[in-house]
């Protein structure tokens, strides 16, 4: 069974910084890329970053460029999405999620799995 555990949301002010966590079980983490959503209230769910383990291939939104960092530890099964120098405008549920492998080349559009989601609040 695939599981996939968020953790590290909480409510900080611009700024600052929150590292996200995902701790994921019940698949292979080399055939797939660990991805990062959020859905902010009244708006779509956007894919923020993902990672490929296998490769070490990366993508992040224009959005957060320069400002939020994905990593993984395949021997513990954890992706972490470090975000610095936050903006209200980040503020959303976060969701970590299981996407096909080639979503680091243009960005995470499928999803095989979804994680629960962690709330992030970014007070001015």
């Amino acid at each position: 069974e695939v599981q996939l555990v968020e953790s590290g949301g909480g409510e900080v002010q611009s700024g600052g910084s929150l590292r996200l966590s995902c701790a994921a079980s019940g698949f292979d983490f080399d055939d797939y890329a660990i991805g990062w959503f959020r859905q902010a209230p009244g708006k779509e769910r956007e894919g923020v970053s993902c990672i490929s383990s296998s490769d070490g291939g990366t993508y992040y939104a224009d959005s957060v460029k320069g400002r939020f960092t994905i990593s993984s530890d395949k021997g513990k099964n954890m992706v972490y999405l470090q975000m610095n120098s936050l903006k209200p405008e980040d503020t959303a549920v976060y969701y970590c999620a299981v996407t096909p492998p080639w979503a680091t080349i243009h960005g995470p559009r499928v999803v095989h799995y979804w994680g629960r989601g962690t709330q992030v609040t970014v007070s001015s």
